[in-house]
């Protein structure tokens, strides 16, 4: 397992290679297992395969090629509809009408998600997570039908790599870990947490792109 997470880099080309059903079946699986907010699984992954389907996905995502070209594209959604539905045929409420339940149904799909990719990974799949879903989630749900309470938070693109790209950097782990009670940084300090990274050559070219 640490070699799947060390190891790990977004693919953006695939093969053609269908996923195997029960491959795609095992990553599903894996991505139940995740922990969740009181056992309530409050997310909802939508398999698209079909090639039309993603087809009209690709708009929702800016036209990135890849959205066409993997095999398989999985949206995965904070779902209240299905609890809430329950709750309901058993005349209960389910209380779900405010911004704590979008907190934990996120937080629940987020986490069944990286399970589906370290999953994916350790079969040899390459994954990508979508940003653009944030951006574009009422297109989508009306592609994908969904219901009142469910709404697309991210988009992994999946299938076998058609190319092998480099491990991407990441901050050290100064950064990100504080032991005990948070540190606030000087101004000395960030500048060097962050100067290998603003001299790299991908910060570089996308300053230039950005014309930064």
């Amino acid at each position: 397992m640490k070699s799947v997470l060390f190891k790990h880099r977004s693919i953006r080309k695939f093969r053609p290679t269908p996923i195997p059903a029960e491959v795609l079946r095992e990553c599903l699986e894996a991505a139940t297992r995740a922990s969740t907010c009181g056992n309530m699984q409050l997310y909802s992954l939508v398999v698209t395969r079909d090639a039309a389907l993603r087809e009209r996905l690709s708009p929702c995502h800016f036209n990135q090629p890849m959205v066409r070209e993997a095999p398989c594209v999985v949206t995965v959604c904070a779902d209240v509809h299905r609890f809430s539905q329950w709750c309901e045929q058993r005349d209960a409420d389910p209380a779900y009408d405010n911004f704590g339940w979008f907190l934990n149904a996120a937080t629940d799909a987020l986490l069944a998600a990286q399970n589906f990719c370290i999953e994916a990974e350790s079969h040899g799949l390459g994954i990508c997570y979508l940003g653009t879903t944030i951006y574009t989630a009422g297109e989508i749900s009306q592609v994908l039908e969904l219901p009142k309470g469910v709404v697309p938070l991210t988009t992994i693109v999946v299938g076998y790599p058609d190319e092998t790209p480099g491990l991407t950097d990441r901050l050290p782990l100064e950064a990100v870990v504080h032991y005990e009670k948070y540190t606030d940084y000087t101004a000395a300090e960030i500048d060097e947490l962050w100067a290998e990274r603003e001299e790299s050559d991908e910060t570089k070219r996308l300053l230039e792109e950005n014309g930064l």
